[in-house]
């Protein structure tokens, strides 16, 4: 029997040990989410509910007015606090946003991103027409506009279908945020070979800390505290992927940005923590690894 069928099960604690990127074990992903929420279509989240409790038709004032807010304010004030201090990001982009936000695509450019995968807009796969031509028009435009390979992925609202990884792999996603199991990237089952499970995040994620949760300003620092007090005793013995998962209209807002970037200068205090965008991450692993995936057992 088998609980997962792509990621065989393996207690943390029985994996082998990993050598950590250049001494240092705790690899720190600021995985910052650019996404375009069509105004003629539902909002696919809300800071406010429905008037009076009845959903309406498009367009959403409101909720698209919040999400445009952090694009046009909060992404900046994020770039600025990331650039001060030189740090690596990961632009989880949906591919549209070089269309309608070209300025936007520009910056991220310029600023040296890695871009991952996260879909044409924000929609889940679940429910487009045509899956594997979504994927494939969606890396081929952030890899025409980047240069880059492209090879990482987050799906939109985390959603999937059965054959999600099987497609993304097809068409050379080698690393997968979706399945966000362990705190190290797994290796996984797909009908193409095996592909890397890549560590995400729902605790030091700002959608269920501030839009979900209502946490105060200062959740995303005091989470970030307990968490290095937790990874820095395990660390010796294993090395961490802490992933800080990011969306500008939440991270962005000045009373939540004035905590994050406390946070950012808390990380940069240790001599254990090191800056890494998801690629460099799934190729440490691949490296430290070493078994590209040939012990994965056959499936149920």
């Amino acid at each position: 029997m088998w609980s997962n069928p792509r990621v065989p099960f393996e207690l943390s604690s029985d994996r082998p040990r990993l050598a950590p990127y250049r001494g240092k074990p705790i690899m720190v992903n600021l995985a910052m989410n650019i996404e375009y929420w069509p105004f003629d279509r539902p909002m696919p989240r809300g800071v406010l509910p429905p008037p009076h409790g009845r959903p309406s038709d498009p367009p959403d004032v409101p909720n698209f007015a919040w999400v445009e807010y952090g694009l046009r304010c909060g992404l900046p004030r994020f770039m600025r606090a990331v650039a001060d201090r030189g740090l690596k990001v990961s632009a989880l982009m949906n591919a549209q946003v070089a269309d309608v936000y070209p300025t936007i695509a520009d910056a991220v450019l310029a600023a040296g991103w890695e871009f991952v995968g996260h879909g044409w807009f924000q929609q889940s796969l679940k429910q487009a027409e045509d899956q594997e031509a979504e994927i494939e028009r969606s890396l081929a435009r952030l890899r025409g506009l980047s240069g880059q390979q492209v090879r990482a992925w987050l799906g939109p609202g985390i959603g999937e279908t059965l054959e999600t990884p099987d497609l993304l792999r097809k068409h050379g996603v080698e690393f997968l945020h979706d399945w966000l199991v362990d705190d190290l990237p797994c290796w996984m089952r797909t009908e193409h070979g095996p592909m890397v499970a890549m560590p995400y995040t729902f605790e030091m994620n700002d959608v269920p800390i501030y839009a979900v949760q209502h946490s105060s300003s200062d959740e995303m620092y005091r989470r970030l505290q307990a968490t290095l007090a937790v990874f820095e005793r395990e660390a010796p013995i294993q090395p961490r992927v802490l992933t800080i998962a990011l969306h500008p209209h939440l991270i962005g807002v000045p009373h939540v940005a004035h905590h994050f970037e406390r946070c950012l200068d808390l990380l940069l205090e240790r001599d254990d923590v090191v800056f890494m965008t998801s690629s460099e991450i799934g190729d440490w692993f691949v490296e430290a690894d070493g078994t590209h995936g040939r012990r994965l057992p056959d499936g149920p």
